[in-house]
């Protein structure tokens, strides 16, 4: 099977800085930072991740949809099929060391897998809101969307409102919404807010881009034909910066914590931090002065491609 893999480069010119790999999330792009860039906030001229002094590199998944790029049979596609392709492309960038790999939900499994598949790559490895393995949880959850994208007469549309249920807490809904009504539309603001989301997907993505992501999101582990976790963790060489949001109800604080547990004895080079925040899986793309403070250490001085 053929794929097409594209790319956009920031910042600094490949060789001359070092170089951060940044993975998006499910319904994301390459599109990073700049006037459109969904981390702008995290990366760019001035920033922690700064474009000044790092060279910023961002793969789209391939079938994500970008440029009407999709996946027709994504059965037996997985994500370390995903890491995989990203290490061919490094490979004919001239790119054979990585100062840091980020990215959230699925972005952030997939700095594990990348880590996991080559244990050498990269220095600084920051998989944030999410997990070296598909959970039950997570599974249930995207059985539930596989039935909405295949059964649903608006797939889009209904896939999205379920998933932001996932992303979002209770606390979050009533701490913005508060049982409130949307007076011109005579609804509540709640429901205003998610058919309003639900609409914007499916004007923008196609129904077979999510329909991968969703797949690819069941197929998340570092241990299939490996071994124990601890075996292949402990194998990766760069730092593990593990970031956690307290209240996800995704990729569960718990379960990072876990991670964390079973693997400070092996491995000197983890370190654990928590997102505060009432929002949920969501919090990565919201508290962004928490995420900055905890990654700035990581970015502040400059890096030169040696």
């Amino acid at each position: 099977m053929d794929f097409r893999l594209s790319y956009n480069l920031f910042g600094l010119p490949l060789g001359s800085a070092s170089v951060v790999l940044v993975n998006h999330s499910l319904t994301g792009d390459a599109d990073v930072t700049g006037e459109n860039g969904w981390w702008s906030e995290l990366i760019g001229h001035g920033k922690v991740i700064d474009t000044q002094q790092y060279t910023i590199l961002a793969f789209n998944f391939p079938g994500n949809g970008v440029d009407n790029d999709v996946i027709e049979h994504y059965d037996h596609f997985v994500l370390r099929d995903v890491a995989n392709l990203f290490k061919e492309a490094l490979d004919h960038l001239g790119v054979d060391r990585l100062y840091a790999a980020i990215g959230g939900s699925i972005g952030g499994a997939l700095v594990w897998e990348m880590g996991a598949s080559f244990p050498d790559l990269i220095e600084n490895l920051i998989p944030i809101a999410c997990d070296w393995k598909t959970t039950d949880w997570v599974l249930a959850n995207t059985l539930l969307q596989d039935r909405i994208l295949h059964n649903s007469k608006n797939p889009l549309y209904d896939a999205r409102i379920h998933a932001i249920m996932c992303y979002r807490t209770p606390e979050s809904f009533k701490t913005r919404f508060g049982r409130s009504i949307h007076e011109e539309k005579g609804i509540f603001n709640i429901d205003s807010w998610l058919l309003y989301h639900g609409e914007k997907l499916d004007n923008r993505f196609l129904l077979q881009a999510y329909k991968l992501m969703n797949h690819l999101l069941r197929t998340i582990d570092i241990t299939e034909g490996r071994g124990s976790f601890e075996k292949v963790a402990s194998k990766i060489k760069g730092s593990i910066h593990l970031v956690s949001i307290n209240t996800d109800l995704f990729f569960t604080d718990a379960e990072n914590r876990e991670t964390y547990t079973r693997l400070m004895e092996k491995k000197a080079n983890l370190h654990y931090h928590t997102i505060s925040s009432v929002h949920g899986h969501d919090a990565f793309l919201i508290e962004y002065d928490q995420l900055n403070c905890m990654l700035s250490p990581l970015f502040t001085n400059i890096h030169i491609q040696s």
